[in-house]
């Protein structure tokens, strides 16, 4: 009989009582805390939790998994892992993985693309102009137009290097009068923080420095982003550090050198936001494929996306995550 390993990615656990008083981007909230406490007593009652550390254990030291195993993961690191899911997990006596980006949680700044979908919410410019992507646009006059702007933006603007990248938010920050700055509505955790959830039985992993897409790095940048990241979790919560998670994690955001460099930097898996599940044995340690939670799931969609994924998970465009 096959076996498959599921790993649920989320992002944020947020309630947005008024999506007009919240600038930022409603696609990164994955469940509200009423959602997220429903969906973890269903894993709780149908599946086996388990950890990396118990599938690294299983994989490389023969032990066994539990029939319905599961894992449940966090990308980025907001700061409502902590005040929210956290909690949530803990009361459940379940574990999960957070994916963080070291630079972020030392700056305490928001991450590069929420602050451009809050620029494109806030601005009074009237046009997007981006000549990279032959982007001309009038901005919406509602909210909900922004939004969707920004959704289009961020796809196409993820297709570019790392440095192209991060000059068209830095020219747009300018332009608007909007410099990066700290944020309330979208902040890091902090190191103690990460280090409370892991004394609890909690797991970090790595999600990059600057949550650059790798991939879209120099060979030398990304490989020395992949070590960086690695050695700050160590020096600020002590080894092992053994998962990374690629920044948005589709298929063109890594290749066979980010796995290399993530093997030389002592990664021993890797998760991609490639939609699927995972057959037992792992064929393909750096390529753990995830099942996308998204805001919209009532409990049974999630039961069923869960149950039957191949019929009923969240499909991902090609760069998103």
């Amino acid at each position: 009989m096959r076996k498959d390993l599921r790993i649920l990615a989320y992002h944020r656990v947020l309630n947005i009582s008024d999506p007009d008083a919240f600038a930022f981007d409603l696609n990164e909230v994955s469940a509200s805390p009423e959602q997220f406490r429903q969906q973890m007593e269903l894993v709780k009652r149908h599946y086996d939790p388990v950890s990396f550390r118990e599938l690294i254990a299983a994989i490389e030291g023969g032990q066994p998994l539990p029939p319905r195993p599961l894992i449940v993961t966090f990308d980025d690191g907001y700061d409502d892992n902590y005040h929210i899911a956290f909690p949530i997990l803990r009361e459940l006596g379940l574990s999960a993985m957070f994916f963080v980006s070291t630079g972020h949680i030392d700056s305490g700044m928001p991450y590069a693309y929420d602050w451009l979908v809050h620029m494109l919410c806030r601005t009074r410019a009237t046009r997007l102009k981006v000549a990279e992507l032959a982007f001309d646009k009038a901005l919406p006059a509602t909210l909900a137009g922004r939004r969707e702007l920004g959704k289009e933006l961020l796809f196409h603007l993820k297709g570019l290097d790392a440095a192209t990248q991060a000059a068209i938010i830095a020219r747009l920050g300018d332009d608007w009068g909007m410099p990066p700055a700290r944020h309330p509505q979208c902040r890091p955790m902090t190191w103690d923080q990460l280090r409370e959830m892991r004394a609890a039985g909690m797991e970090v992993g790595s999600h990059g420095v600057d949550h650059n897409i790798l991939a879209k790095l120099s060979p030398a940048a990304m490989a020395a982003e992949v070590r960086q990241s690695m050695r700050t979790l160590e020096r600020e919560l002590g080894p092992p550090i053994e998962v990374l998670s690629y920044p948005v994690g589709g298929p063109d955001s890594y290749n066979e050198q980010v796995i290399e460099a993530a093997r030389e930097a002592g990664f021993r898996m890797a998760c991609n936001y490639v939609t699927g599940v995972n057959r037992l044995p792992v064929p393909a340690h750096y390529e753990l494929q995830r099942l996308s939670v998204e805001s919209e799931m009532d409990i049974d969609w999630f039961a069923a996306m869960t149950s039957l994924p191949e019929v009923f998970a969240h499909p991902k465009r090609v760069r998103a995550g």
